[in-house]
Protein backbone atom coordinates (compact mmCIF):
# COMPACT_ATOMS: atom_id res chain seq x y z
CA UNK A 1 0.00 0.00 0.00
CA UNK A 2 3.01 2.32 0.55
CA UNK A 3 4.88 3.35 -2.45
CA UNK A 4 8.44 3.14 -0.36
CA UNK A 5 7.81 0.94 2.50
CA UNK A 6 11.29 -0.28 2.52
CA UNK A 7 13.90 -0.75 5.00
CA UNK A 8 16.50 2.57 5.91
CA UNK A 9 18.03 3.94 8.08
CA UNK A 10 16.49 6.78 10.33
CA UNK A 11 17.38 10.16 8.78
CA UNK A 12 19.33 11.22 12.22
CA UNK A 13 21.62 7.77 11.43
CA UNK A 14 22.27 8.25 7.85
CA UNK A 15 22.75 11.51 5.57
CA UNK A 16 22.09 9.32 2.46
CA UNK A 17 18.47 8.64 3.89
CA UNK A 18 15.67 10.92 2.74
CA UNK A 19 12.19 11.21 3.75
CA UNK A 20 8.94 13.01 2.97
CA UNK A 21 6.16 13.37 4.65
CA UNK A 22 2.85 15.04 3.60
CA UNK A 23 0.38 16.18 6.20
CA UNK A 24 -3.48 16.81 5.07
CA UNK A 25 -6.30 17.68 6.88
CA UNK A 26 -8.58 20.81 7.06
CA UNK A 27 -6.90 23.95 8.28
CA UNK A 28 -7.07 24.09 12.01
CA UNK A 29 -6.80 20.30 12.53
CA UNK A 30 -3.23 20.53 14.01
CA UNK A 31 -0.99 19.92 11.18
CA UNK A 32 1.31 22.58 12.10
CA UNK A 33 1.69 21.34 15.37
CA UNK A 34 2.85 17.87 14.05
CA UNK A 35 4.12 19.11 11.43
CA UNK A 36 6.69 20.53 13.68
CA UNK A 37 7.28 17.64 16.11
CA UNK A 38 7.67 14.97 13.21
CA UNK A 39 10.06 17.23 11.69
CA UNK A 40 12.08 17.44 14.56
CA UNK A 41 12.21 13.59 14.92
CA UNK A 42 13.05 12.50 12.06
CA UNK A 43 15.55 15.60 11.27
CA UNK A 44 14.30 16.83 8.07
CA UNK A 45 12.71 20.82 7.14
CA UNK A 46 9.17 21.37 8.11
CA UNK A 47 7.91 23.44 5.03
CA UNK A 48 4.56 25.10 5.52
CA UNK A 49 3.08 26.71 2.62
CA UNK A 50 1.16 28.92 5.18
CA UNK A 51 4.34 29.93 6.84
CA UNK A 52 6.20 30.51 2.71
CA UNK A 53 3.05 32.95 2.33
CA UNK A 54 3.11 34.80 5.77
CA UNK A 55 6.87 35.06 4.95
CA UNK A 56 6.91 36.41 1.52
CA UNK A 57 3.74 38.74 2.34
CA UNK A 58 5.50 40.05 5.40
CA UNK A 59 8.99 41.00 3.21
CA UNK A 60 6.51 42.50 0.62
CA UNK A 61 7.41 40.31 -2.36
CA UNK A 62 5.54 40.44 -5.75
CA UNK A 63 4.53 36.89 -4.99
CA UNK A 64 3.29 37.75 -1.26
CA UNK A 65 1.04 40.43 -2.25
CA UNK A 66 -0.23 38.29 -4.84
CA UNK A 67 -0.95 35.76 -2.43
CA UNK A 68 -2.48 38.26 0.54
CA UNK A 69 -5.86 39.08 -0.70
CA UNK A 70 -6.52 35.08 -1.12
CA UNK A 71 -5.42 34.15 2.10
CA UNK A 72 -7.60 37.26 4.34
CA UNK A 73 -10.54 35.99 2.18
CA UNK A 74 -10.51 32.36 2.95
CA UNK A 75 -9.76 31.49 -0.66
CA UNK A 76 -7.21 29.00 -1.68
CA UNK A 77 -4.22 30.43 -3.07
CA UNK A 78 -3.36 29.72 -7.03
CA UNK A 79 -1.51 27.33 -7.82
CA UNK A 80 0.71 29.09 -9.87
CA UNK A 81 1.80 31.24 -6.60
CA UNK A 82 1.93 28.02 -4.89
CA UNK A 83 4.27 26.53 -6.93
CA UNK A 84 6.21 28.76 -7.63
CA UNK A 85 6.80 29.23 -3.64
CA UNK A 86 7.27 25.88 -2.87
CA UNK A 87 9.86 24.35 -5.37
CA UNK A 88 11.61 27.00 -5.32
CA UNK A 89 11.68 26.21 -1.34
CA UNK A 90 12.20 22.37 -1.43
CA UNK A 91 15.41 23.07 -4.75
CA UNK A 92 17.13 24.58 -1.08
CA UNK A 93 20.36 22.58 0.12
CA UNK A 94 18.76 21.36 3.19
CA UNK A 95 15.90 19.79 1.39
CA UNK A 96 18.31 16.99 0.06
CA UNK A 97 17.66 14.42 2.93
CA UNK A 98 14.39 15.18 2.60
CA UNK A 99 11.54 17.24 4.11
CA UNK A 100 7.83 17.33 5.49
CA UNK A 101 4.99 19.01 3.53
CA UNK A 102 2.37 21.04 5.63
CA UNK A 103 -0.57 22.41 3.82
CA UNK A 104 0.69 21.36 -0.09
CA UNK A 105 -0.55 19.53 -2.45
CA UNK A 106 -4.12 20.98 -1.76
CA UNK A 107 -5.20 19.97 -5.36
CA UNK A 108 -4.86 16.95 -7.47
CA UNK A 109 -2.89 19.30 -9.80
CA UNK A 110 -0.47 20.00 -7.10
CA UNK A 111 0.08 16.62 -6.38
CA UNK A 112 1.02 15.69 -9.99
CA UNK A 113 3.60 18.55 -9.76
CA UNK A 114 4.87 16.70 -6.37
CA UNK A 115 5.34 13.65 -7.95
CA UNK A 116 7.02 15.66 -11.08
CA UNK A 117 9.63 17.17 -8.16
CA UNK A 118 10.32 14.65 -5.77
CA UNK A 119 12.15 11.52 -6.17
CA UNK A 120 9.70 8.77 -6.46
CA UNK A 121 12.90 5.93 -4.78
CA UNK A 122 12.30 7.34 -1.64
CA UNK A 123 10.52 6.79 1.44
CA UNK A 124 6.88 9.03 0.76
CA UNK A 125 4.28 9.18 3.49
CA UNK A 126 0.73 11.08 3.12
CA UNK A 127 -0.87 11.09 6.49
CA UNK A 128 -4.15 12.62 6.69
CA UNK A 129 -5.71 14.07 10.12
CA UNK A 130 -9.49 13.96 10.56
CA UNK A 131 -11.35 16.74 12.34
CA UNK A 132 -15.09 17.46 12.40
CA UNK A 133 -16.20 20.88 11.03
CA UNK A 134 -17.35 21.65 14.65
CA UNK A 135 -14.58 21.19 16.38
CA UNK A 136 -12.06 23.26 13.61
CA UNK A 137 -14.58 26.62 14.01
CA UNK A 138 -14.18 26.45 17.98
CA UNK A 139 -10.56 25.48 18.00
CA UNK A 140 -10.06 28.68 15.80
CA UNK A 141 -12.39 30.74 18.11
CA UNK A 142 -9.45 30.66 20.80
CA UNK A 143 -6.49 30.64 18.67
CA UNK A 144 -3.97 32.85 19.48
CA UNK A 145 -0.32 33.63 17.38
CA UNK A 146 2.82 35.22 18.19
CA UNK A 147 3.70 37.91 15.74
CA UNK A 148 7.35 36.98 16.18
CA UNK A 149 7.89 33.49 16.45
CA UNK A 150 4.63 32.26 15.36
CA UNK A 151 4.17 29.93 18.77
CA UNK A 152 0.47 29.26 18.88
CA UNK A 153 -1.48 29.51 21.86
CA UNK A 154 -5.29 28.98 22.68
CA UNK A 155 -7.44 31.28 24.96
CA UNK A 156 -9.53 29.12 26.97
CA UNK A 157 -6.63 25.95 26.68
CA UNK A 158 -3.52 27.47 27.19
CA UNK A 159 -3.15 31.13 27.28
CA UNK A 160 0.20 32.60 27.38
CA UNK A 161 1.15 33.80 30.82
CA UNK A 162 0.94 37.50 30.34
CA UNK A 163 -2.46 38.45 28.18
CA UNK A 164 -1.33 39.68 24.70
CA UNK A 165 2.92 38.87 25.43
CA UNK A 166 4.38 35.54 24.36
CA UNK A 167 6.06 33.17 26.88
CA UNK A 168 8.76 32.42 24.44
CA UNK A 169 10.06 35.51 22.99
CA UNK A 170 7.98 38.22 24.50
CA UNK A 171 6.19 39.04 21.14
CA UNK A 172 3.20 40.08 20.67
CA UNK A 173 0.28 37.83 20.58
CA UNK A 174 -2.99 38.26 18.96
CA UNK A 175 -5.62 36.31 17.22
CA UNK A 176 -4.99 36.40 13.38
CA UNK A 177 -7.55 37.60 11.07
CA UNK A 178 -7.94 34.41 8.86
CA UNK A 179 -9.28 32.78 12.31
CA UNK A 180 -12.29 34.84 12.37
CA UNK A 181 -15.49 31.75 12.28
CA UNK A 182 -16.64 33.48 8.86
CA UNK A 183 -13.76 33.44 7.21
CA UNK A 184 -12.85 29.91 9.05
CA UNK A 185 -16.28 28.10 7.72
CA UNK A 186 -15.37 29.66 4.30
CA UNK A 187 -11.98 28.03 4.21
CA UNK A 188 -13.71 24.97 5.46
CA UNK A 189 -16.24 25.01 2.38
CA UNK A 190 -13.33 25.53 0.19
CA UNK A 191 -11.24 22.68 1.60
CA UNK A 192 -14.38 20.18 1.17
CA UNK A 193 -14.81 20.94 -2.44
CA UNK A 194 -11.40 21.36 -3.58
CA UNK A 195 -8.96 19.26 -1.03
CA UNK A 196 -11.36 16.68 -0.42
CA UNK A 197 -10.70 15.47 -3.96
CA UNK A 198 -6.84 15.24 -3.17
CA UNK A 199 -7.71 12.44 -0.32
CA UNK A 200 -9.24 10.28 -2.63
CA UNK A 201 -6.74 10.91 -5.06
CA UNK A 202 -4.02 9.22 -2.57
CA UNK A 203 -6.17 6.82 -1.50
CA UNK A 204 -6.93 5.23 -4.83
CA UNK A 205 -2.90 5.25 -5.12
CA UNK A 206 -2.51 3.23 -1.58
CA UNK A 207 -0.74 6.24 -0.49
CA UNK A 208 -3.25 7.66 2.22
CA UNK A 209 -3.70 6.90 5.57
CA UNK A 210 -5.46 8.94 8.03
CA UNK A 211 -5.74 9.17 11.94
CA UNK A 212 -7.94 10.53 14.20
CA UNK A 213 -7.35 14.23 14.56
CA UNK A 214 -9.48 15.28 17.74
CA UNK A 215 -7.56 13.57 20.22
CA UNK A 216 -4.83 15.42 22.34
CA UNK A 217 -1.40 16.22 20.79
CA UNK A 218 0.55 14.16 22.29
CA UNK A 219 -1.85 11.35 21.33
CA UNK A 220 -2.20 12.06 17.58
CA UNK A 221 1.79 12.27 17.48
CA UNK A 222 2.16 9.18 18.88
CA UNK A 223 -0.17 7.37 16.33
CA UNK A 224 1.81 9.02 13.82
CA UNK A 225 5.35 8.55 14.99
CA UNK A 226 4.34 4.82 15.50
CA UNK A 227 3.22 4.00 12.17
CA UNK A 228 5.77 5.77 10.20
CA UNK A 229 8.50 4.03 12.35
CA UNK A 230 6.40 0.60 11.58
CA UNK A 231 6.25 0.94 7.77
CA UNK A 232 10.01 1.83 7.27
CA UNK A 233 10.80 -0.93 9.04
CA UNK A 234 8.99 -2.93 6.63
Amino acid sequence: MLESARPFNAPHSSPQTSLVLVLLGPPGSGKGTQAKRLAQDYQIPHISTGDLFRENMTLGTPIGLRAKSFIQSGQLVPDEIVLDMLFDRIARPDCMRGYLLDGFPRTVSQANQLAVHRNVKVPFFVLCLDVPDEVIIKRAEGRLVCKQCGVIYNRDISPPVHAGICDKCGGEVYRRADDAPEVVMERLKVYHQQTQPLIQYYDEQGLLTSFDGNQPPDVVHAELKRFIDDAVRL
